[in-house]
């Protein structure tokens, strides 16, 4: 239950750097049609070069909403049907809050909130005709537990997160072959991570195992690294559980 080269073009957002680079470079050579998006073009221009030009940049500022409408029209133009839209694309300014205006905090948040909803509602009104496609958010727990010095990026990654379940309630009885999911890649070792943190080439093995799945039963789930997070059961049902010897058993990915 895999995506298949042919059924149509890749987004990759953020895909100048980091873990979005490394997932263009993933999917292309795995042999998929993918656009890298991001705000940089020499940036963009190198991951192309690196996927020895099988991949296609666009350069675009997601938190641009109209912007985005322009350039994911001209992508299907171009290029066909999107069969995956992989919502990477972040900014992480470290300031205290007492630093950040008004200003600075919703320039955060139309990046990394903003984005994931215009890019989403641009590939949804092209997914809607056929009634399939693929949805990927990059998430983080810092939307659950907001991390010091980082007020704008924990909120904006929170919303995120809330709007991948809003899409979910909406659309997941109607669509059900268009298939949502969040994936949590950890601390990596890339601008916005830390020195320590895992090789983003390591993560994008995960991340476009997981992105290229489309089993129905994978919406609304989450996957940190490379192990599903399961939802917390009831007193009732891990009663149920202990006393029927059963114990869920997490996915891990990559997938068989």
């Amino acid at each position: 239950m895999m995506i298949q080269p042919d059924e149509g073009i890749v987004i990759v957002t953020g895909g100048g750097s980091g873990l979005g680079r490394a997932m263009v470079l993933k999917l292309s050579e795995k042999g998929y049609r993918c656009v890298a998006i991001g705000r940089q073009k020499e940036r963009l221009d190198e991951t192309v070069s690196l996927s020895e030009d099988r991949a296609f940049a666009y350069q675009l500022d997601v938190a641009d909403p109209e912007a985005v409408r322009q350039v994911f029209r001209q992508i299907i133009d171009q290029h066909g049907n999107i069969s995956l839209l992989i919502n990477n694309a972040a900014i992480y300014p470290q300031r205290d809050l007492l630093d950040e205006t008004a200003e600075s905090y919703f320039s955060t948040c139309n990046v990394n909130f903003g984005g994931v909803v215009s890019c989403s509602l641009a590939a949804l009104e092209n997914m809607k005709a056929s009634g399939k496609g693929r949805i990927l958010n990059v998430s983080t727990f810092a939307g659950e537990h907001p991390l010091p010095g980082a007020s704008a990026y924990s909120v904006s990654k929170g919303a995120s997160r809330l709007f991948t379940k809003a899409m979910i309630a909406d659309l997941k009885d109607r669509f059900p072959d268009i298939v949502i999911n969040e994936w949590m890649p950890g601390m990596l070792n890339t601008q916005m991570g830390i020195p320590q943190g895992l090789s983003p080439e390591i993560a994008a093995e995960w991340g476009v195992d997981l992105a290229l799945q489309k089993q129905r039963n994978l919406t609304g789930t989450t996957f940190e690294m490379n192990t599903e997070i399961l939802p917390p059961r009831s007193l009732k049902g891990r009663i149920k559980d202990l006393i029927l010897l059963r114990r869920a058993k997490p996915r891990q990915l990559p997938f068989d």
